[in-house]
């Protein structure tokens, strides 16, 4: 076994700290292909793909003052799917075992990763790898020249870009956080979250987009937005909605780490019953672009990662760190209430497109938490939610189909 380590980084520390049964902090994201899944083949395609990745196959422990990853000789088993999505992968009995889980329904490839190894870019990188050498493995001859996606030198792939690219900057007129509203109501059985895939087409919603001047991520937050305040006790509507937005940091910065490297921005919005999507989809539009600027996402990014470059943090011990960490990200909960991450639009090379079908993604979260992506013409939203009622899933669908979208929705069952 390797004796290489490294430790965490920063955003890692807060997934490690606030993991919950609720929220363990793990994403998926799945790969859809026009036939069904061969599991011999599919098993000679990860262990492939895993020696391509290496920095994916480490175990986490807990030192005295900071978490660490070890290189580790595991090798990874893809397994039929028989847990709900994003189950939890760091807990006591997974001890010493890998961080992330490959699991296969049907036509449908699942990877599962805990959130503290990488973040969505990362993940989505090592699942397009696993799904070109499956299929390279399934159709010999046709598909050995594709290019494998990964394409960074190892170095680059491991590199704690929150730490090398800290530049100090402060901000002078960061805006002043507002106490948000956060959906009421009983929360699921058990600690149990429901799903729900909804497909759209792009082209329409993209139709819809330009027609109101904004963007995509605009017009579906705004959406939610909508469809929150109308869901909200009359006596709370004067209270604003926050749309926590995931932001990836490599269009900012020179980066190919396959680490976590995203910072989230927020839009926060006060609505009346005057309010429509005409009205607050500009709001919104003009708002994002706002905080979506360049120097905002350096100063934020520099904020964040601060407190690592302060020499008395470091011998603070681990347990009074996470305690620390717990209580910061709690309160900083009451200024969001619900997050969009777009992902943006999947793209593989044309040798394979004959082969894939769609792509989905989900994040297990406390409250309400929808990943965006497209492949083709399929916009794919993957909401998952903690919540008993469905009222907000509802009220947002019904207002998309009114709109003229045509709309095909999945949800899991839960447990009575």
């Amino acid at each position: 076994m390797s004796d290489s380590w490294y430790k965490v980084d920063n955003v890692a520390k807060v997934f490690l700290a606030t993991a919950s049964q609720r929220d363990p902090r793990v994403f998926r994201i799945s790969c859809t292909l026009q036939e069904d899944i061969d599991p011999d083949t599919l098993n000679t395609a990860l262990r492939a793909t895993a020696q391509e990745w290496p920095q994916f196959q480490v175990t986490l422990h807990r030192g005295l003052f900071w978490h660490y990853f070890e290189s580790t000789d595991l090798v990874p088993a893809a397994q039929p799917e028989n847990k709900a999505p994003c189950a939890p992968l760091y807990t006591p009995e997974r001890r010493n075992k890998l961080i992330y889980r490959v699991t296969y329904f049907g036509a449908r490839i699942n990877l599962e990763m805990f959130h503290a190894i990488t973040d969505g870019n990362g993940g989505l990188l090592y699942l397009k790898s696993i799904v070109r050498n499956y299929l390279a493995l399934r159709h010999p001859g046709q598909l050995d020249d594709v290019p494998s996606p990964n394409s960074a030198s190892a170095a680059d792939l491991v590199q704690d870009s929150f730490r090398n690219f800290y530049g100090g900057t402060k901000r002078d007129n960061a805006a002043k956080k507002v106490k948000a509203y956060r959906p009421r109501g009983l929360r699921l059985p058990y600690d149990q979250l429901q799903f729900f895939e909804g497909h759209l087409s792009a082209k329409q919603v993209l139709e819809r987009c330009h027609a109101l001047g904004v963007s995509m991520t605009s017009y579906l937050g705004a959406s939610f937005m909508l469809a929150i305040y109308h869901d909200m006790p009359a006596l709370e509507r004067k209270k604003p909605i926050c749309i926590s937005l995931p932001v990836n940091l490599r269009n900012y910065y020179p980066s190919e780490t396959a680490r976590n490297f995203f910072n989230s921005v927020y839009v926060t919005h006060t609505l009346t019953d005057a309010d429509t999507l005409e009205t607050v989809a500009p709001v919104f539009d003009a708002k994002l672009k706002e905080v979506l600027k360049p120097e905002n996402i350096r100063a934020q990014m520099d904020e964040f990662e601060t407190l690592e470059h302060m020499p008395g943090i470091r011998p603070v011990p681990l347990v009074v760190k996470n305690a620390t960490v717990k209580l910061f990200t709690r309160l900083e909960d009451r200024y969001v209430t619900a997050v969009v991450s777009n992902m943006g639009r999947v793209t593989v090379p044309e040798e394979l497109k004959p082969y894939i079908h769609s792509f989905a993604a989900f994040s297990s979260c406390k409250t309400l938490f929808t990943v965006v992506c497209s492949y083709g013409d399929d916009l794919v939203l993957g909401t998952a939610s903690a919540l008993r009622s469905t009222a907000i899933l509802q009220r947002f669908y019904r207002e998309l189909t009114k709109a003229g979208l045509d709309v095909t929705l999945y949800a899991t069952e839960v447990e009575k």
